[in-house]
This record gives C-alpha cells, sequence and structure tokens, in this order.
C-alpha cells in the first residue's frame, strides 16, 4: 500500500513545477493603505496544462479576480487567462487551464505572473511570478 502511495505521489507531481510567491504591489503612494496581503501557489506544467493550487489571506478587501498575465520581468503585462478565485480576502485558488504552446514558452521563460484584484485594489492587490523550481 505504501508502495501505491508512493506512487501516486511521483505521478502527481510529474511535470515542471513552478512555485509563485504572492505580495502585495502598490502602484502609487495612494494604494498603500488599500493593498495588503500574502500568499503561496505552485504550478504544474506537464504537457500544455497547467494545474495550480495554493492560499492567498489578509486581503483589505474582497478578491475580485484572479489573472495570469504576460510580462517581462517587474514590468506589467496583458491580462491573458482569467483564474477561478473566491470573493473573499482569504482563500484557496485551484485551477487546471489548457496553455497555449506560446504560452508554455512564456512560462518556461518567467514571462508569466499571477495577480489578485481586490474590491479596493481593483487594479491588483497581490501579484507574483512563476518561477521554475530547479530539480
Amino acid at each position: 500500500m505504501a508502495i501505491l502511495w508512493m506512487a501516486h505521489g511521483a505521478f502527481a507531481q510529474s511535470g515542471e513545477v513552478y512555485k509563485v510567491r504572492l505580495s502585495p504591489v502598490p502602484l502609487d503612494q495612494g494604494m498603500l493603505a488599500t493593498v495588503a496581503g500574502s500568499g503561496s501557489l505552485t504550478a504544474v506544467l506537464s504537457g500544455k496544462t497547467l494545474k495550480i493550487s495554493g492560499t492567498f489571506a489578509g486581503l483589505k478587501s474582497p478578491a475580485t479576480a484572479a489573472q495570469i498575465h504576460h510580462g517581462a520581468k517587474a514590468v506589467r503585462g496583458p491580462v491573458i487567462l482569467d483564474v477561478p478565485v473566491p470573493s473573499a480576502a482569504s482563500g484557496t485558488i485551484s485551477a487546471s487551464i489548457d496553455l497555449t504552446a506560446e504560452q508554455v514558452e512564456d512560462l518556461r521563460n518567467s514571462s508569466l505572473y499571477i495577480q489578485i484584484n481586490s474590491q479596493g485594489a481593483p487594479a491588483g492587490n497581490l501579484w507574483g511570478w512563476f518561477l521554475r523550481e530547479k530539480p
């Protein structure tokens, strides 16, 4: 039974593993009062399917959207995918998303980040880059 459990765990983690640390990134001084929180996500890429799971907490107002953006490091970019997020100040994120070949390449090149918007910070409350874990 233990061997089956270990095999299941290895199968569940097969693929490229990416980590995301979510932190507030105020766009200007006025946003300092409206953004707060933290979180972490793990994403596993198997073929063209990206499975995302993790948590966030400490938002000053409920989340309204979670989106994956394309951008250069530390530079905002356009939304390319929506990710389900609970309308709450804390919660879990769990999604399975099919990426295009170009999006897979962007992920591998550290050009994708996730952004959680909230009622008090509709232009972005928490941000985090998908960074590949070293094997």
